[in-house]
């Protein structure tokens, strides 16, 4: 395992870091959830990273269950705020200094810790002025709940905005967390130059595109049973857009690729994106241990420019580049 700096920071993160977004408290039992968790360990993964929202709390609860006996000192852990929780009332959304303040009291007890190393705003609160919300993560800072603050799918202007703002109060805005893959650049041609210039750093979301850089979606197939793809509740939407036939075909092309540099087609994928310098860690899942095994093998990968180039050959025309779709994606208003 590699370490990494995040942003403009004295802190390190494991570059592969674990997640538990669709996982933890829904897909698996607890007990696997624990072997995972081990699995990242024994590997050498210091950083973990969950939100409220993800299975409605149950994932902080399984993480903080996981991770209760290891040294906290030794440990990275990171979770968000933004989306609903609990019943979904009025107040059970968005970044207000309301949700905000209640939000990292729950996380802190189910993650059964006194302070998160990264406090995210899981999304931008069209509804909350930025002035308010920042002080409240301001706020947390000082009382110890939370040593950085990031933000997890703003677009280049937002962050900007949050940066300044966070200089002013006298806190640290060091990460945001996009989703990014060889299929999905579209943080690339305005987020990623932001964020170096700004001192943030990226910690990018679903680096395998949810399972199709693997390549087990063929085109003129039917998905797999029991895949991502086939799951309504574990990431089905998220695949779709990705579960075209031209798509699938390219991606087959990157097969050679791997093959020749000694990677499996995932470990191709996570390596991919951990050669962008702006990139601290790529986040992966795990349903089972021995996934956890195969994705580590990506760290410290160097991808020399003419496998870069064939990468880019093989997709060709089918990589989504359109910086807007950060903003297209994005909640217009709070979602209750």
């Amino acid at each position: 395992m590699e370490y990494r700096y995040l942003g403009n920071s004295g802190l390190k993160i494991s570059e592969i870091t674990y997640g538990n977004w669709l996982t933890h408290g829904s897909q698996v039992e607890n007990d696997v959830a624990a072997q995972c968790v081990r699995a990242a360990l024994d590997a050498g993964i210091s950083t973990f990273d969950t939100a409220d929202v993800y299975a409605n709390t149950a994932a902080e609860t399984v993480l903080g269950e996981a991770l209760k006996d290891e040294r906290r000192e030794s440990l990275e852990i990171f979770t968000k705020v933004y989306w609903p929780t609990g019943p979904g009332g009025k107040n059970d959304t968005g970044l207000s200094r309301k949700h905000i303040m209640e939000s990292i009291n729950g996380s802190l007890r189910r993650l059964k810790t006194d302070y998160v190393d990264l406090y995210q705003a899981h999304r931008y609160d069209t509804e909350t002025p930025l002035e308010e919300t920042m002080q409240a993560f301001a706020d947390i800072v000082r009382q110890g709940k939370a040593l950085y603050i990031g933000v997890s799918e703003w677009t280049a202007d937002q962050i900007r905005e949050g940066v300044r703002l966070s200089r002013e109060l006298g806190f640290q805005l060091i990460s945001s967390q996009p989703q990014y893959s060889m299929l999905w650049r579209v943080i690339e041609p305005e987020v990623i130059p932001t964020c170096e210039e700004l001192g943030v750093s990226q910690i990018v979301w679903s680096p395998i595109a949810q399972g199709v850089l693997t390549g087990k979606y063929q085109p003129g197939q039917p998905p797999p049973a029991g895949s991502r793809a086939t799951d309504e509740k574990g990431g089905a939407d998220f695949v779709k857009r990705f579960l075209r036939d031209d798509v699938l075909e390219r991606v087959q092309r990157l097969q050679p690729i791997a093959d020749d540099a000694g990677l499996t087609m995932a470990q191709l994928a996570v390596a991919w994106v951990l050669q962008n310098p702006n990139v601290a860690a790529a986040l992966v899942g795990a349903s089972r241990p021995e996934q956890v095994s195969e994705n580590v093998k990506a760290a410290g990968v160097k991808l020399d420019d003419q496998v870069m180039k064939r990468i880019d050959e093989a997709l060709g025309d089918v990589v989504v580049r359109d910086a807007g779709k950060t903003a297209e994606l994005a909640p217009q208003g709070r979602v209750a």
